[in-house]
């Protein structure tokens, strides 16, 4: 039974938790209706082609990032080699880049007409490399872009099995590779599947890279069922079958950190293998190779095609692109933290099985794709409007128009319902380092209410505010599905920019909105790179 003084938190915590269920519920309602001719449609001439694509994306984006992302882990935590130390942080730098830029970078260089191609042409005659519109230049772009979750995960797990286990499998005569494949691997499985799950989660939401390169997926292909056909419940029907497939992601990540265990050994600070010669010379090489492609190139060309003709884009309508993205990025962040504190609190004050409950099932919009959410809540809101909100102001003799849809409020909802997480694990943390001793003596002292929350836990939860605000507020600047499709009229941010000026092949015209999303997502990957440094041996 809970306490008079927990129960408070439960109408809070269960009215976060129905806002982000209430997708899922106007999701399942969609199917009350069918249109036939539409979803006919859709069976004879698509849905074969869109799962195949899903697919074939899903298989090539898991084996990429799982190749990838573990044996850089491997190299830099387990290996020593020329710029180890610097390359071992360096590799998260592909976090801030989105990947619909790195998208279309990648078909801005390497298409028929790009320079590569250009130049090949005229050093050798004519030429032609492989379509980089293909199946194969998707994925690539996505596993550069998604590997860092992989990589991430795998090395923390590489770190925190410290020196024994390692040099008992090397005095048993086994040599690195074995080492490898018999102690080191099978230790980290649970942290690498979180990793691929988590990548493949994103590879489903992704919405601007296939896009890019005219690849049909679900996606794409519930953007064309709402803006093509005009079925907002048919778009909500594509959209709930690509929930169910999140999911099943979603439950495989659960399941796989649930079975990470800590290692009871120190976290290891310097490498076991000291790599020499063309050991050392691949090492490296493969290290820079990854980078200079999901990183170095891509700034490089960003900047060129900025100083070119971007640079020529910085005017009025620019100035007003950045202060809608600014505008909203920090609407969404105040609301979300402010959510996002209400549950770490609760689950504080009152850890019993309804609250922990509520705060988990507020917490899973984060495995909501964007595209889903659009399209969930403005058919909510459209039947709000039909049913409440039209009559009501016409009986108030108002004009009878619909409010809610297409307004600043559903697209904020959206935000809220997507990053809520996002900003949780920061909140939890901070709040979790307080000691109950400095409350408790707070209110000995006369101190509780409100006064002890601006008093004591405020200042102290501070810092973890700050980085759960940053954190949200990148992650909105970034969100291009549920923008592109929610949005108000005339209010544009710098990822619809970018789709605006990719839809028409302006490659060097989209580098100026591009350069300024990644430059502002390097803060908090820079943040987590001095985190990592400074615990090596601990898991996100």
């Amino acid at each position: 039974m809970a306490h008079p003084a927990q129960r408070r938190w439960y109408p809070l915590v269960y009215t976060l938790a129905a806002l982000v269920l209430l997708p899922l519920s106007v999701l399942v309602l969609s199917w009350q209706s069918i249109d036939l001719q539409i979803w006919s449609h859709l069976l004879d001439t698509q849905m074969t082609r869109l799962l195949g694509n899903t697919l074939t994306l899903v298989l090539g984006v898991g084996v990429g990032v799982t190749l990838l992302g573990v044996s850089l882990a491997w190299l830099t935590s387990l290996c020593e080699f020329p710029g180890r130390r610097w390359l071992d942080w360096a590799l998260m730098l592909p976090f801030a880049i989105p990947a619909y830029v790195l998208a279309f970078v990648f078909v801005g260089l390497l298409d028929f007409s790009g320079p590569v191609q250009t130049l090949l042409r005229e050093w050798f005659g004519p030429m032609r490399l492989p379509r980089v519109r293909s199946t194969g230049g998707v994925i690539t772009v996505l596993v550069l872009v998604f590997y860092p979750y992989v990589y991430l995960l795998a090395r923390n797990a590489f770190l925190a099995q410290g020196k024994g286990l390692m040099e008992a499998a090397r005095a048993l005569g086994q040599t690195p590779l074995q080492a490898f494949w018999r102690v080191a691997l099978p230790m980290a499985r649970p942290a690498i599947g979180a990793g691929v799950a988590l990548a493949l989660m994103e590879t489903l939401a992704d919405f601007g890279a296939v896009s890019v390169f005219n690849f049909d997926t679900f996606t794409t292909a519930i953007y064309k069922t709402w803006y093509g056909f005009f079925s907002l419940s048919s778009a909500a029907q594509l959209a709930s079958l690509l929930l169910l497939v999140v999911m099943v992601l979603l439950y495989g990540e659960r399941r796989a950190r649930g079975a990470v265990r800590g290692s009871n050994e120190r976290p290891r600070g310097e490498a076991l293998y000291h790599l020499r010669g063309i050991k050392a010379f691949a090492a490296s090489g493969w290290c820079l190779l990854v980078f200079a492609c999901a990183f170095v190139i891509p700034m490089l060309q960003l900047l060129a095609w900025c100083w070119q003709r971007g640079r020529f884009d910085l005017d009025e309508r620019y100035v007003d692109l950045v202060l809608h993205t600014l505008y909203l990025g920090s609407m969404a962040a105040l609301i979300t933290v402010s959510a996002a504190l209400v549950l770490a609190f609760a689950r504080r004050q009152a850890p019993t099985r309804g609250i922990r409950a509520g705060v988990s099932l507020a917490n899973i919009g984060y495995a909501l794709p964007g595209s889903v959410l659009a399209v969930s809540i403005m058919l909510a809101f459209s039947y709000l409007d039909r049913e409440l909100v039209i009559p009501v102001s016409s009986w108030f003799g108002g004009a009878g128009r619909p409010l809610l849809l297409g307004s600043l409020s559903a697209l904020l909802l959206a935000y809220l319902v997507r990053f809520i997480a996002v900003a949780f694990g920061p909140l939890e943390n901070s709040l979790g380092r307080i000691r109950p001793s400095l409350p408790e003596a707070s209110r000995s002292l006369g101190v509780g209410g409100p006064r002890l929350f601006f008093k004591v836990y405020l200042p102290l939860l501070v810092p973890g505010a700050l980085s759960a605000a940053l954190l949200v507020f990148v992650d909105v600047l970034k969100e291009m599905p549920a923008t592109l499709l929610m949005r108000p009229f005339g209010w544009d941010t710098l990822a619809v920019r970018v789709f605006e000026m990719t839809s028409e092949g302006e490659w060097a015209r989209a580098s100026l909105p591009a350069l300024s999303l990644v430059l502002v997502g390097l803060l908090p990957v820079i943040g987590l790179i001095r985190r990592s440094a400074r615990h090596p041996g601990q898991h996100r």
